[in-house]
């Protein structure tokens, strides 16, 4: 999940697709707090982080009043036209027996009667429109308002959680890009600082060799080293402006970048590894992301027992009309005693991902403990490697000047003077190598312990600049 810091080897690995686009010709200084700055309010990775969170964040206040008051309004507008057919022929039929039992001055009358049809239809017809308010409060849910607000919040912590590691992996990779570029650069300047020097040589070389001083041989080993100079100080020219090139559009800028923060080393260690071990299990955004996972796996578990439990519910209703208007209120009470669904397959579901959560929390706690360590070590290391480096600069310098003074006074050729200054520009590429490798070493610890943000105090309290 987290970018891993490149090493020497493969310091512009991965950044070659990025340079083939024409670059703006004016370079505009730069330091390293204002590269993270313009990269923090452009990155386009960063801003859909952040709109993930918000998102998050808008979902829990859509639930916020869950479990409250409803109320919702009905209206219809209807016609209806209904017929009843009335069957007449038991009436018919019984009327004769009905006026025997009656007294004879009603019998007759009965029998008198006209014959009865033997069907009636009824017909009714009508066009109306209707409206009601309704309002129903829960009393209680079993806990299933509780669960979603709980789910909302969990997962509002994991886009925080993905947002800060999403911004700690662009520092990380800003350090690389930018302090990447600080190395190229200097690397091509003591080459080509090598290649001036060398050209200078050669034009007195061939005057050694006119006069007979130095052997043919001599001289063309001399322009041979020199086509060599040229043509590494050619490379590492490229290298730096690929670097730049990639510093360029890592921090958004809208000219190319020239940093102007060197490279730095604390001559003393940083903190004891258990300060960032201690650090890493508080505030690493990985931990945070498993927390909210488990917290989510809880919240789904709680509402699987919630739907276990019965509902209660209050409601009303009355008729929007003038007059006497139909109403009706009262209390309602809904549990699901049984229904296609395992509710026990699903609360046994839930828990096992609670469980798996806890697992996973307390792996990642060890693992992260572990990169916390691996990266304390590196630095470390190169902390000291830069400081033993000291040695093989002073002997090449020295060695430099004794290879001067030897040819002004005819003890050195023009090859042992080359050899000199070649290898002087190699050792203090090196010895800048190894800075390099302590703040790459130095930002990895950081990004490991969740403390990201701290990487410019340590470089302000740098006492080493390798300018």
């Amino acid at each position: 999940m987290k970018p891993h810091l490149a090493p020497r080897a493969h310091l512009l690995t991965g950044v070659a697709a990025l340079c083939l686009l024409a670059q703006p010709a004016v370079a505009a200084p730069m330091d390293f707090g204002t590269a993270l700055q313009h990269m923090a309010a452009s990155s386009d990775r960063l801003a859909a982080s952040r709109q993930a969170v918000d998102s998050a964040a808008w979902q829990r206040r859509a639930v916020e009043s869950l479990g409250g008051l409803s109320v919702s309004l009905t209206g219809a507008a209807y016609a209806y036209n209904a017929n009843l057919d009335v069957d007449l022929n038991p009436l018919s039929q019984a009327l004769p027996g009905i006026a025997s039992q009656l007294p004879p001055q009603l019998g007759g009358m009965v029998a008198q009667l006209p014959h009865l049809p033997a069907s009636y239809t009824l017909n009714r017809h009508k066009t109306d429109v209707t409206a009601s308010v309704n309002a129903v409060y829960p009393l209680y849910m079993g806990g299933i308002d509780n669960a979603a607000r709980g789910l909302a919040d969990a997962r509002t912590r994991e886009a925080q959680a993905d947002n800060a590691r999403v911004s700690d992996e662009l520092a990380s990779l800003l350090v690389q890009r930018y302090f990447g570029a600080q190395l190229a650069d200097r690397a091509a300047v003591l080459r080509e600082t090598a290649l001036q020097s060398i050209e200078k040589h050669d034009a007195a070389a061939q005057k050694m060799l006119d006069a007979g001083v130095i052997a043919k041989v001599e001289r063309l080993q001399a322009r041979s080293a020199l086509e060599d100079a040229r043509k590494n100080a050619r490379k590492a020219r490229d290298d730096a402006d690929l670097a730049t090139t990639a510093l360029t559009r890592t921090a958004r800028a809208e000219e190319r970048v020239q940093p102007t923060s060197p490279l730095f080393v604390n001559s003393q260690p940083v903190q004891p590894l258990d300060y960032f071990i201690d650090a890493a299990l508080a505030r690493h955004p990985g931990l945070e992301k498993v927390a909210a996972k488990k917290a989510q796996a809880s919240q789904l578990h709680a509402a699987d027992e919630a739907l276990r439990r019965p509902q209660v519910f209050a409601f009303g209703q009355r008729q929007i009309k003038s007059g006497n208007a139909d109403w009706v209120a009262g209390i309602a009470v809904r549990w699901t005693l049984w229904d296609s669904i395992d509710r026990k397959a699903l609360a046994a579901s839930s828990q096992a991902q609670v469980e798996q959560a806890e697992r996973t929390g307390a792996q990642a706690r060890s693992d992260i403990a572990l990169l916390v360590e691996k990266n304390w070590l590196a630095l470390e290391q190169a902390r000291r490697q830069y400081f033993a480096q000291q040695a093989g600069v002073d002997l090449s310098a020295e060695v430099l000047r004794l290879r001067e003074a030897g040819l002004r006074e005819g003890t050195s050729t023009t090859l042992d003077l080359i050899d000199a200054q070649l290898n002087n520009a190699k050792v203090q590429t090196e010895r800048a190598q190894a800075a390099h490798d302590y703040v790459l070493a130095l930002a990895a610890l950081l990004e490991s312990s969740g403390l990201s943000d701290e990487f410019a105090n340590y470089m302000a309290r740098a006492d080493v600049k390798v300018d």
